[in-house]
């Protein structure tokens, strides 16, 4: 009675995760029908700029992921295995650049450049601003590799007097090559996904192809197209990514060891691996306290109740964006936990594809829920589009801490007679505070950072705090937007304090 007795109060649980599941992926399959008709009849095409704007994408993704991840390589490297003064500090100052959105500090570099005589535009900026923004996806997963994979070989190559270069090269950087790609291929998807840099500095790519046929050019062929061919990059990136984790995975536990060898750096050397970890943190928020200063004269010129309706806005729509994402997640994530089957698995990770598809296109596939029969209000949509897209934010942090708690627990309250929500409530809830405490903040902030769904979904005079910089920005008023974008700023600075618990690698040295 033991066993059938839980999976008869599971039911309910699996039938619920398979419908939130159907509700997360319908938006694409809704899109994906109606390229298929569309295709059918002749009816789609790229458009004008199409190959343009692919072009332009392909090259932003291809030096982003050079830069970027040399960059993040690099330092994961640095920071894992060398020691100098600082270090501890710089490690977790390599999560700062998450805080500042791309669209942002393109902003911010464009209005600066008008003040000095410098022309910030085109790809060279784009591919500056993009690596340095995305680059923490790689240092994460390469720091991690680092510092546990292939002690035994690292300390082999110490005791024989070979230095720290020349053994990140011939054995480090081989073993940590799947974690690296893994990494790129997130910072790919961030790149892609990014819509207010590439307008701002002028550079054709596919969220902007999809936003300027869709709305500007009326052209819904030519934005479907663009959403297609978006979507199978990122379905390629995703699969790329999935796969080189698990080959991370193999290479970490074929390999035993203590804690990984460190080789102390002084003078010169130690100076540059300094200057390494703390350009691009600098840069990326220096630059806006920086740019914050010196137009210090027009702080109060923004400053009026619009304002801080636009700020109450925001806050609510992260809030709300927030407790409906993170009570999804509870649900995929406890129904994955009791139900080990290959069908429950793909759910939960069909789920949380959302993440890796660009906000336009997610917000392209909403769009058709606005008419015929669904008619459904722009705000649901908004909603709808925050939860899909962050959803795999949430329930990573969940996941993670659910495989911290022994199942046998759980098997022990039902066999006493508590049902799954019983469970939940007492034993699961109070042991998950601390990752649904972050899970959310990061859902919240980046639903207020989001620019994509937000400007393509919002309601008619419904405009957010990132919505309004991106205008502000267009028409060239920066003046007005330093007290917006320090507010998105300083909540991304709480979002990436709330990562750097995630670098803590079980390394005592530190």
């Amino acid at each position: 009675m033991s066993k059938t007795f839980p999976q008869q109060r599971r039911i309910f649980l699996e039938i619920f995760s398979i419908l939130l599941c159907v509700i997360f992926l319908l938006p694409i399959i809704n899109l994906i029908r109606e390229g298929l008709t569309s295709l059918g009849g002749g009816d789609i095409g790229l458009g004008p700029d199409g190959l343009k704007q692919i072009e332009g994408t392909f090259f932003l993704v291809l030096f982003s992921s050079l830069f970027g991840g040399t960059l993040g390589t690099v330092n994961g490297w640095l920071l894992a295995n060398c020691r100098f003064k600082g270090r501890k500090y710089l490690r977790l100052a390599q999560l700062l650049p998450l805080a500042t959105p791309a669209y942002l500090l393109s902003a911010i570099l464009i209005d600066i450049g008008s003040i000095h005589g410098i022309r910030i535009h085109g790809m060279f900026w784009g591919i500056l601003i993009m690596s340095l923004t995305t680059y923490p996806y790689v240092f994460l997963l390469s720091a991690e590799s680092f510092a546990k994979c292939g002690q035994r070989q690292l300390e082999a190559c110490r005791s024989l007097g070979i230095g720290p270069w020349n053994s990140f090269r011939r054995i480090a950087l081989p073993m940590a090559t799947p974690a690296i790609g893994a990494g790129i291929a997130l910072m790919g998807m961030e790149v892609i996904n990014e819509l207010g840099a590439v307008q701002l500095l002028n550079i054709p790519s596919l969220s902007a192809g999809i936003v300027e046929n869709w709305i500007i050019k009326g052209n819904p062929s030519g934005a479907i197209a663009l959403a297609f061919i978006a979507l199978l990059v990122v379905l390629v990136l995703v699969a790329y990514e999935k796969w080189l984790r698990k080959r991370s995975r193999r290479w970490t536990e074929g390999i035993t060891g203590a804690e990984s060898p460190a080789w102390v750096l002084k003078g010169f050397r130690a100076t540059i691996a300094q200057a390494l970890s703390v350009m691009p943190p600098l840069f990326t928020l220096g630059v806006p306290f920086y740019w914050a200063i010196i137009n210090s004269d027009q702080l109060l010129q923004g400053f009026d109740i619009e304002l801080v309706q636009l700020t109450f806005r925001s806050l609510m729509l992260g809030l709300i964006a927030s407790g409906l994402t993170v009570l999804g997640a509870i649900f995929l994530s406890i129904c994955s936990r009791w139900n080990k089957s290959k069908w429950m698995k793909s759910i939960s990770f069909l789920s949380g594809l959302g993440y890796a598809i660009p906000g336009a296109v997610i917000a392209l596939a909403l769009l058709s829920f606005s008419g015929s029969v669904w008619n459904l209000p722009a705000l649901i949509l908004l909603l709808w589009g925050y939860s899909d897209r962050f959803l795999a934010v949430a329930k990573g942090g969940i996941d993670s801490a659910f495989e911290r708690i022994n199942p046998n627990i759980d098997e022990a309250a039902m066999s006493l007679g508590a049902n799954w929500t019983g469970v939940l409530k007492t034993i699961h809830l109070p042991l998950l505070k601390g990752p649904l405490v972050v899970g959310s903040l990061l859902v919240f902030v980046d639903t207020i950072k989001e620019l994509p769904l937000t400007f393509i979904l919002r309601p008619f005079d419904f405009d957010t705090l990132s919505v309004r910089i991106f205008q502000y920005a267009g028409d060239e008023r920066m003046g007005e937007s330093i007290i917006p974008g320090l507010i998105v700023l300083l909540l991304g600075l709480l979002a990436s304090i709330a990562l750097m618990p995630s670098l803590d690698y079980k390394n005592k040295s530190i």
